[in-house]
């Protein structure tokens, strides 16, 4: 209840309970209904009125000073869900097909009764202005009506039955509980500005730009330095976002590739750690694949990216084999490419026979070495039984 410090129950029992928040006692009971009490809900503005609802097909309206129920309407349906407006006047009811609206003021007169679902209604809720209610239904639907005529504004459609609702208190979300054991959350659309209406204008007084230019830090003061926004270059970003053909684009334009290659082979790597290269180096059109096997030439034989631009080479030839000789710009390009490689070839030929030729000198120096060792330790036994001869006689 409004006050905070009671809560109102209802039961299969067919009765209704008032508790005591605080001691958890019951203060009063009322066995008025029928059936199940299935709904119910309390005034804003009284902190004794509220509402109770039950399959007997009836709304209640009891006091919490009185011992009896103050008003009864008949929903002649089996009620699911009561709500009372801010006001406190209006009472929605609803079970059945229908969604039924009282008068209190009135001594509960039937204002509107609305049949826009085709199943039983299971669920009210109503905006924080006051000016929509909406409705749940087990036909999957929410219904918007305007409470300035009850009509229907607006409708939701969802994948299960509908068993519970209810709206954000900015009326920003609106949640829905379904019997496919599923809560659906849906974000309110922000209104869209008309195309010729002005941005609003915003007037910065002067002072907001001066405020605290002119002070000094003082010993005792604790300085909290305001965190840096880091800003993603171009190539990480479109790399978080799995668009890794762009990617590669952004690395092998020209200030990148030759200011830091190194840079470039990264992206390369990352892409091709990811299993993706062969996605990001196809399609590409003369000029494209010009800048891959320039950048390819310049920085393959450079010791660093030899391991990555191996494989991009393989996967650019393995690729584009079936174009050779349709472009003579990129047929130039693979010669040039075929020429470093064959060049690298027999420079690493020429290191190899330069190392065999240093292992087989390493080879003769160690051998040579064991022959000396072996030469003094066989002049060293004669001297020392020459000694032991002379000392015996």
């Amino acid at each position: 209840m409004s006050d905070k410090f009671r809560i109102v129950s209802g039961s299969d029992d067919y009765s209704s309970k008032i508790w005591d928040i605080p001691n958890g006692t019951e203060i009063s009971s009322y066995n008025e209904h029928k059936d199940y009490v299935r709904c119910g809900c309390a005034s804003k503005l009284s902190d004794d009125l509220f509402v109770t609802g039950s399959y007997d097909h009836t709304v209640k309206l009891f006091d919490a000073r009185t011992e009896t129920s103050v008003m009864t309407m008949e929903h002649e349906q089996p009620v699911e869900s009561v709500l009372l407006f801010p006001s406190g006047g209006l009472l929605v009811s609803a079970g059945g097909r229908y969604v039924k609206v009282w008068d209190l003021l009135k001594g509960g007169q039937l204002l509107v009764s609305l049949r826009n679902h085709h199943k039983t209604v299971t669920a009210l809720c109503l905006s924080s202005s006051g000016q929509r209610l909406l409705s749940g239904s087990l036909d999957r639907h929410v219904k918007i009506y305007s409470t300035m005529n009850y009509k229907v504004v607006h409708s939701f459609d969802y994948a299960a039955s509908i068993l519970s609702l209810a709206l954000a208190p900015d009326d920003e979300m609106i949640v829905v509980g379904m019997t496919n054991s599923v809560l659906s959350v849906k974000h309110r659309k922000p209104e869209e500005r008309k195309a010729n209406e002005p941005l609003p204008r915003r007037h910065p007084r002067y002072r907001m730009f001066v405020r605290g230019k002119d002070y000094m830090p003082k010993q005792d003061d604790f300085i909290v330095s305001k965190p840096v926004k880091q800003h993603l270059r171009k190539y990480d970003k479109l790399l978080r976002g799995f668009q890794v053909s762009a990617a590669l684009d952004a690395v092998l334009e020209t200030p990148v590739r030759n200011g830091t290659p190194e840079v470039t082979v990264a992206v390369m790597n990352e892409i091709k750690q990811r299993g993706t290269l062969k996605n990001a180096l196809a399609g590409r059109d003369e000029k494209q694949l010009s800048s891959i096997l320039t950048f390819l030439i310049k920085n393959l034989v450079e010791p660093r990216f030899t391991p990555i631009l191996i494989g991009v080479a393989e996967q650019v030839i393995d690729i584009y084999s079936p174009v050779i000789k349709q472009s003579s710009v990129v047929d130039k390009l693979f010669l040039r490419l075929q020429d470093t490689l064959e060049k690298e070839v027999g420079y690493q030929e020429e290191l190899l026979e330069v190392l065999g030729m240093m292992d087989t000198l390493f080879a003769t120096m160690a051998s040579k070495e064991e022959s000396t060792a072996g030469d003094a330790r066989s002049l060293t036994f004669p001297v020392q039984k020459t000694l032991t001869d002379s000392k015996s006689s």
